[in-house]
């Protein structure tokens, strides 16, 4: 399983956007990959160590806990990201 992790906050326009970016991005996957995606929000307002790594930078995408993107996330790259994770050979 893959975990994607969208850490953000309430009443943030970006954070707005990435998460529509993810959902998009998870339907038009084939259902083989998206069903091996498990998606996690955090608040950075909610965990205080989340908020020290990250307030500047929101929204954050990690992928299996390494960062993805922050500020912008593009559909095309988090896409092929995801793909790429859940099709990789687990050691």
């Amino acid at each position: 399983m893959t975990t994607l992790t969208l850490i953000g906050k309430s009443d943030c326009h970006l954070c707005d956007v990435a998460r529509e970016i993810v959902d998009q991005v998870l339907a038009e996957l084939p259902s083989d990959i998206a069903d091996s995606i498990d998606v996690r929000e955090a608040s950075i307002q909610e965990d205080p160590a989340l908020y020290d790594a990250w307030w500047e930078k929101i929204p954050v995408v990690l992928i299996d806990d390494t960062l993805h993107g922050h500020w912008r996330v593009s559909a095309d790259r988090l896409r092929a990201a995801l793909t790429a994770a859940v099709t990789a050979p687990r050691t």
